[in-house]
C-alpha cells in the first residue's frame, strides 16, 4: 500500500514542486513560513510583516505564504519539516534548544537586560557562536526577531517571590531548561503545546504559564487566567530558521532578497515589541486581570544555579554568559 503521507513522498513531492518552478521562468516559487503563535502575537505580526515586505521584492519571482497557530505542526514539527524540505522557513524560540544546546543561552533568567544589550548579544555572541552551531546542526538562522520578555499568569494567587509558585500546575515549552527552573522555584512545571494551552487553563488541568505578553493577549489566555506577575524571568528572542541544505537550492537573488528582508524585519520585531511593553500591560488590566511586579531580586537569586548547570552541560557555557554579562556591564 502506498502511503501518501509519508515524510519521504512529500520531501520528493517538494523537490518536484521547487524544480518545476524554478524550470519556468514564469512559475512562481511557493515557499511556506510556519510558526506556532497566533497571528495577534508578536511573532504572528512580524512573520507578515515579513512576508509583505519579501513578496514586494520577489515580485512575483517567488511568494512567502505564512502558516500561523501551529497550522502545518508544533514548533518540534515544523523543524523536522524543514529538514525535510516540506517547510521552508519556521518562525520558532524556546525549540530551538532542543537541537541546538547553545541556544539555551536564552533559557538562563535575567540574562538579557533590555533590547539594546540583545542586539549587542546579536552581534557578539549569537552570530558567531550560537548562529554558527545552527549551520552544524543542518539548520540556517536568517534572522533574529523578538518573541518577548516572559512573565507569569496563573488563578491561584499573586505571585512575589520564588515561593509563591510552589504547587502550582505551570504550563512550560517543552524545555527542559525552563522545566528545571520552575521546579527549582517550587511550581510542577508540564511542557504543552501552545495551541493546547488555553483548554488546559480554562479546565484547570494547569493552574498557571509563562509567555510574553502579546502571546498572553494574542493567545485570549486572559479569559481563562486571573493573575499576571510581571516577572521577566526571560527575554526570548524569535529565530527565523531555514533548512542550510534546502535553502541553497533557491536562486541565488531570491536567497539574497530573503536574507536582507528578514535582517531588516528585526527594527519592526523591536519597536512593535517595546511597544507592546507597556500597552498590553493596561490593556490586559482593562480585562480584569489583576496584576503585580514581581520581586526580580529574590526570582534572580533563586535563578543563580541554572547558570552553574549551563556552564557544565555546555562546552564554553561559562563563557558564553560570561560574554553576555560584559556586554551588559554586569562583569
Amino acid at each position: 500500500m502506498n502511503d501518501c503521507s509519508s515524510p519521504r513522498l512529500h520531501a520528493l513531492l517538494s523537490m518536484l514542486v521547487f524544480t518545476l518552478a524554478c524550470g519556468n521562468g514564469s512559475s512562481t516559487i511557493e515557499l511556506t513560513l510556519a510558526h506556532s503563535a497566533s497571528q495577534a502575537s508578536l511573532i504572528g505580526r512580524t512573520a507578515t510583516e515579513f512576508a509583505r515586505r519579501a513578496n514586494e521584492q520577489l515580485a512575483g519571482r517567488a511568494r512567502v505564504d505564512v502558516f500561523e497557530s501551529s497550522l502545518l505542526g508544533s514548533d518540534e514539527i515544523v523543524l523536522q519539516k524543514i529538514k525535510l524540505g516540506t517547510v521552508d522557513l519556521g518562525l520558532n524560540s524556546t525549540v530551538m534548544s532542543s537541537v541546538v544546546d547553545e541556544f539555551a543561552l536564552f533559557e538562563m533568567p535575567y540574562l538579557v537586560q533590555d533590547r539594546q544589550h540583545m542586539q549587542a548579544i546579536g552581534e557578539h555572541v549569537f552570530w558567531p557562536f550560537v548562529g554558527a552551531r545552527a549551520e552544524a546542526a543542518g539548520y540556517r538562522v536568517l534572522a533574529l526577531w523578538e518573541n518577548g520578555f516572559r512573565h507569569v499568569t496563573n488563578n491561584i494567587r499573586p505571585i512575589t517571590t520564588p515561593g509563591d509558585l510552589r504547587g502550582l500546575k505551570l504550563r512550560t515549552p517543552a524545555s527542559p531548561w525552563r522545566m528545571r527552573l520552575f521546579e527549582s522555584f517550587g511550581a510542577n512545571p508540564s511542557p504543552l503545546p501552545f495551541q493546547d494551552l488555553f483548554l488546559a487553563l480554562q479546565t484547570g488541568m494547569m493552574d498557571g504559564q509563562e509567555n510574553p505578553l502579546s502571546n498572553i493577549v494574542g493567545g485570549s489566555l486572559h479569559e481563562v487566567q486571573t493573575f499576571l506577575t510581571l516577572t521577566g524571568h526571560l527575554y526570548s528572542p524569535a529565530f527565523l530558521v531555514v533548512s542550510t541544505e534546502h535553502f541553497a537550492r533557491l536562486p541565488g537573488d531570491i536567497q539574497s532578497i530573503l536574507v536582507e528582508t528578514a535582517r531588516a524585519t528585526q527594527a519592526f520585531a523591536l519597536s512593535e515589541g517595546a511597544r507592546a511593553d507597556s500597552v498590553l500591560i493596561e490593556r490586559l488590566r482593562d480585562f480584569g486581570m489583576e496584576i503585580n511586579e514581581a520581586d526580580r531580586e529574590s526570582f534572580a537569586n533563586a535563578s543563580l544555579p541554572i547558570y552553574e548547570a549551563f556552564g557544565e552541560f555546555i562546552d564554553g557555557g561559562r563563557e558564553l554568559i560570561d560574554s553576555v554579562l560584559t556586554l551588559g556591564g554586569t562583569r
